[in-house]
């Protein structure tokens, strides 16, 4: 029995030094950190198709929310920041391909999750709703969209939240941007969408050709995403939203480009 004993305890602490070692050559390897600070630049990859997330002006120059806290947590970190516009269902692959250190592109926490991949702390909770023409009548909540065809784009929040209720709808059209969701509401070839509040305002801004109805659907949890195990720029990331938090930053860049009244 002591014997027996003995060795099961030898067996646990050659169990347990090898889980330590493997941890200690994983620290190691994590050069994530290491890589943005010896070329003191930080890559972020986003869509510039997302208003008040990120877009770009005329004159080719991007601007949004995501832009102002990506160069706010860059002067945290004392890096340049580098934002390369890509296709959004292409930005997960080339994050791990090596062209972004991170995607600052208001992703939701549940796919970063599911596409196995490093993500930060929560910095914005992006509600979804459901727009319709300003001249519908017969919809006015998520019961009425029984038996119709909603809108939303693919690889989204918004996305989930459809198939989600797929069972209700005639029918679910899909779109590699909400903004071609909101061309086919306007023009009546769809009945309704679902999409982001923040996003849905912009739009309204521009054109008063739609409205909201019902109660919020859902509400997602965004985060920025990076490289499965990059965990030391993962933690140098939150670190610095922690400050612009604290010092008021985050709140004018929220002031600045969430306008919701």
């Amino acid at each position: 029995m002591e014997w027996t004993a003995k060795r099961m305890w030898m067996v646990w602490m050659a169990s347990t030094l090898a889980v330590v070692v493997m941890a200690s050559e994983l620290l190691a390897d994590d050069t994530s950190w290491e890589a943005v600070s010896a070329k003191k630049e930080l890559v972020v990859g986003f869509c510039a198709q997302y208003p008040p997330f990120e877009s770009k002006k005329e004159n080719g120059q991007f601007e949004g929310f995501d832009v102002d806290l990506g160069n706010a947590i860059g002067r945290e970190l004392g890096v340049k920041v580098v934002y390369k516009d890509g296709e959004w269902q292409g930005l997960i692959a080339g994050m791990k391909k090596g062209d972004y250190d991170v995607l600052i592109t208001c992703m939701g926490k549940n796919t970063a999750r599911e596409q196995n991949v490093n993500f930060s702390d929560v910095y914005f909770d992006l509600t979804e709703v459901i727009v319709v023409h300003k001249d519908e009548t017969k919809i006015s909540s998520v019961t009425d969209l029984s038996g119709k065809t909603v809108g939303a784009q693919f690889a989204t929040s918004s996305e989930e939240v459809v198939d989600g209720m797929a069972d209700r709808f005639r029918s679910i059209k899909k779109y590699n941007y909400t903004t071609e969701a909101f061309l086919d509401l306007k023009f009546k070839r769809i009945d309704a969408l679902v999409c982001g509040l923040a996003y849905a305002v912009v739009q309204f801004k521009k054109d008063p050709s739609f409205k909201i109805v019902g109660e919020p659907l859902h509400s997602t949890e965004i985060v920025m995403a990076l490289p499965k195990n990059a965990d030391a720029l993962t933690a140098k990331i939150n670190g610095a939203m922690a400050k612009l938090n604290a010092d008021g930053t985050y709140k004018k860049i929220y002031d600045t480009w969430i306008s919701l009244d």
